[in-house]
């Protein structure tokens, strides 16, 4: 009879044992995020911006919105009149908005010598985007060519969900590496701005020359998954984004 009681006692405590290792068993596991490494800065004009480091390099998270250059000389500001259409350094607003998307600086203003970008950075580079790109997980040969290229990388850089970007069937922004990218549009040679505008299109200097009328630029559209590299005329106004030293 004892022997029966314990054999008893030993199937309920396995059935038991069982149950629990079964229940635990069905517990999703925890999931793991990727910290992304923040800091600030200021620029000479007391804007503050947030900073994400992305691979090995620190970049600006925000659109440059400086008046001055680093020197504390004030940047040409050219809003309504023909003037935009000659090789003067300056920076508008897009339309007659704020500059809560940044500002839109032509390239005679990203170049000047007086300095755009804060002390200690600069202004991003063609090889400064493809690095950043080719982290993200573009090839080499996708990084060099020109036109769409990639595959997703457009939503890892752009703000998430439709925080600025207009939605758009299964493009779906993650911001995944904390660039925050923000559809500042652009302003045209003619000094039109772009079309359809903000919360759809965003346009991005490097401060790489093609030869002395074009330079090249990053495009991101609300539509699109990928990145846009090609070149453009020096008059165009783009947002700009600024890299540590």
């Amino acid at each position: 009879m004892k022997t029966r009681i314990n054999n008893v006692n030993f199937l309920r405590l396995l059935t038991i044992l069982l149950l629990v290792n079964s229940f635990s068993s069905c517990k999703k596991k925890p999931v793991i995020e990727l910290k992304i490494e923040t800091d600030s800065i200021m620029d000479i004009d007391s804007n503050i911006y947030k900073t994400v480091k992305i691979g090995n390099k620190w970049w600006m998270a925000e659109n440059l919105k400086t008046r001055k250059y680093r020197n504390g000389e004030l940047i040409r500001t050219i809003q309504f009149d023909e003037q935009w259409q000659k090789k003067l350094p300056a920076f508008c607003k897009y339309g007659n908005g704020s500059n809560v998307n940044g500002l839109l600086y032509n390239f005679f203003a990203i170049s000047d010598t007086n300095g755009l970008a804060p002390v200690g950075w600069h202004i991003a580079t063609d090889a400064d985007w493809k690095e950043l790109e080719i982290y993200l997980g573009m090839t080499k040969l996708q990084a060099d060519s020109t036109g769409w290229r990639g595959t997703n990388e457009g939503e890892k850089l752009k703000k998430e969900g439709n925080t600025g970007w207009s939605p758009f069937e299964d493009v779906w922004n993650t911001n995944s590496s904390g660039f925050s990218a923000l559809s500042g549009s652009c302003r045209l040679p003619n000094a039109t701005f772009g079309y359809p505008g903000l919360s759809y299109t965003g346009f991005w200097w490097c401060n790489t020359e093609l030869n002395n009328n074009e330079s090249y630029y990053r495009y991101m559209d609300y539509k699109s998954k990928k990145v846009m590299r090609h070149y453009v005329s020096k008059n165009y106004g783009m947002s700009v984004r600024c890299v540590k030293d």
